[in-house]
């Protein structure tokens, strides 16, 4: 019985007692127990500034970019590991924004780098750049972590029950002990799996498949379902060498037909209409280092459909042990028929009994409604909305939509979205933050973006910026002392810069480069707008640093931030002495720190190595932005609200 139940049976108590001794002894009771209800919801066991429930790739990263910010930090686990997709759930191949070295992703592949002795050891497989052992992954991030003085980590601990209250939430847990944990918190952040906490305290969301007349998507299905894409129980095996003969028991009711189009030899592809690779060609897709082998694989493999979302605890279990059983199946596949007997499940990788990942690769989720929600287009035509929501980015991703449904009965009611080719992306703040309710921040795959976008925002590293620039949020929140929704944008954005995060996704300026800070200031007002591409696999958005500053491009963007602004110049090329009149006037028009203007453009040029300067040749793209950047300042000057519309005085 916890304290509010036991709180209630007194009340009734006080009922029987009012009829044998009277009023006055009952008014007496009465006025205890609201006494101790009123305390009930400040006690508590420990109380911190954020509290992250559930440590997956978001939650971790969010958990230590808020310690990093100076808020005491906790993350609570259900599991025994930190990482979630990366680690607990076994999907240790990189999916994506391997040019986009960005913030904590960045810093998580460079301890990779040095675990396994550079960037050439992680090229193992061919699905991807960065590939790793899940326990290598796992321990690292615990590293990470155990590193951060603000920030303390607790495993095996589920949530119960969260409620609002006063200055924040009291979260109440139980560990693997049986012990029950209270937690008060001013800020919390829902970093599980499948938006748990969210759905808990109320927060409206959608599931599946959003209509076509919804959210304007031209590939979106006209009518609205409730389809996710199939989940994955990856495994692990290792090679045991030549004559080795690790063939697992036949699984019980076991069918090899779903797996005979998983590689060339025994499928029509004239038919089946999927490229088929050689099946040992297959097999090295997700190699890993020291032998080992991730089984994720998606044509005819092991993705299962079920949509588990809103089951019951013990429907879900059910369900996941038939998608375990369906992969335990494929892997008795790949050694009994396609001949991989001295692969064998790698027995020392995860701490489990069979072998398997703790949790199952869940590729889609909830999906809050949120104070802005990221469509197709938004991504695809960031320069062309009734909103400019990339001047609100937190996080940035490269790889194309990518939905998997291999697996669903009835593929010809799903729109075939296998690879949609897009740019790459800047995502908006206010996808983290829900519509209504304060105090809360949604992370990892529960974010506020439709169906067909989460095909994209899904990816590793993707959700690891998205958990650092929730972390942000929190710690800004609790500085500020106000609710996340309030913290403004560029404050936001202003720490993720420190911090080396990307919010423009513009792959040929990267941090190396003396100008990349102002590139992405200056990106992120719409002044210089940038190029988006798509070739295959690869998914750009170009700045073009090295290109000449056309007049007309200039006057478009400088316009957005001030309507009629005009400048006479000489040719359709802006020169260097042009663009520093041009930012002088801006500087003065937007209403600038005027003690920016004593910086002498002759000097500038200096501190950032652009070479001579010559007042008359053309200016490049990239020193247009560091002019605006140093003379005007318009992204520290003008404020953004979460549509990213600039805020005027009057508001």
């Amino acid at each position: 019985m916890n304290l509010f139940e036991s709180a209630a049976f007194s009340v009734f108590r006080l009922l029987m007692f009012k009829q044998m001794r009277g009023s006055y002894l009952f008014l007496i009771g009465i006025v205890a127990v609201l006494s101790a209800c009123s305390n009930v919801a400040t006690q508590f066991d420990k109380e911190v500034d954020v509290l992250v429930i559930g440590g997956g790739a978001s939650g971790t990263m969010a958990g230590i970019q808020s310690a990093r910010l100076g808020a005491s930090t906790q993350i609570v686990e259900e599991g025994p590991w930190l990482g979630g997709m990366l680690t607990s759930a076994g999907v240790s191949a990189i999916d994506g924004n391997h040019r986009l070295h960005s913030g904590l992703w960045a810093e998580f592949r460079q301890n990779l780098y040095d675990y396994y002795g550079g960037a050439d050891s992680l090229s193992t497989g061919w699905v991807s750049k960065v590939l790793f052992e899940p326990s290598v992954g796992a321990e690292i991030l615990l590293k990470m972590a155990q590193a951060e003085e603000k920030l303390t980590v607790q495993f095996n601990t589920k949530l119960l029950k969260i409620n609002q209250i006063d200055g924040g939430w009291l979260a109440t847990f139980s560990s693997d002990k049986g012990d029950t944990v209270y937690i008060k918190t001013a800020v919390v952040i829902d970093g599980t799996e499948l938006g748990e906490v969210a759905k808990m305290v109320g927060i409206p969301y959608d599931v599946g498949m959003d209509a076509r007349s919804v959210t304007g998507e031209e590939i979106a299905p006209e009518q609205a379902n409730n389809i996710v894409q199939d989940l994955t129980y990856v495994v692990v095996l290792e090679d045991f060498g030549k004559g080795a003969d690790k063939t697992i028991s036949r699984p019980e009711n076991y069918d090899p037909t779903p797996f005979y189009c998983t590689c060339q030899g025994r499928c029509d592809t004239s038919v089946f209409k999927r490229t088929l690779w050689d099946c040992g060609y297959m097999m090295e897709y997700g190699r890993l280092p020291n032998n080992k082998f991730m089984i994720n694989w998606p044509i005819s493999g092991n993705d299962y459909y079920a949509n588990i979302i809103d089951m019951s605890a013990e429907e879900r279990d059910s369900t996941l042990e038939k998608a375990k059983w369906f992969t335990r199946c494929y892997v008795y596949y790949l050694q009994n028929e396609l001949g991989f007997k001295n692969l064998g499940i790698a027995r020392n990788e995860f701490p489990t009994d069979d072998g398997f990942p703790m949790i199952p690769y869940h590729r889609e989720s909830r999906r809050i409604k949120g104070k802005v929600r990221f469509t197709l287009n938004d991504l695809a035509r960031p320069f062309s909305q009734k909103t400019a929501l990339y001047r609100t980015g937190i996080a940035v991703g490269d790889y194309p939509v990518d939905h998997h449904h291999g697996a669903y009965p009835d593929q010809s009611k799903i729109p075939d979205i296998h690879f949609h080719p897009v740019p790459s992306f800047a995502l908006p703040l206010g996808t983290l933050i829900p519509a209504a309710v304060k105090n809360f921040i949604v992370a990892e795959k529960s974010i506020s973006v439709t169906n067909i976008v989460n095909g994209t925002t899904r990816l590793q590293p993707v959700c690891m910026l998205i958990g650092q620039a929730s972390g942000v949020l929190a710690a800004l929140a609790v500085e500020l002392g106000v609710s996340p929704d309030e913290v403004p944008v560029r404050k936001v954005q202003k720490h993720l810069l420190e911090a080396g995060a990307y919010l423009q996704p513009y792959s040929d300026v990267t941090p190396e480069n003396s100008y990349w800070e102002a590139v992405q200031c200056i990106g992120s007002t719409g002044i210089i707008k940038g190029e988006g591409k798509n070739k295959g696999w690869a998914n750009l958005t170009l700045f073009h640093p090295d290109s000449v500053m056309t007049a007309p491009a200039l006057l478009e963007g400088v316009r957005e931030l001030v309507p009629g602004f005009d400048f006479s110049f000489e040719t359709n090329v802006v020169t260097v002495e042009e663009a520093g009149r041009v930012a002088a006037e801006l500087s003065r028009a937007i209403g600038s720190d005027p003690s920016r203007q004593v910086n002498a453009i002759d000097k500038i040029w200096e501190e950032y190595a652009f070479g001579e300067y010559v007042p008359s040749a053309a200016v490049t793209r990239c020193q247009m932005a560091v002019l605006l950047h140093e003379l005007a300042a318009p992204f520290e000057t003008l404020q953004v609200d979460l549509q990213g519309q600039f805020i005027t005085e009057t508001e």
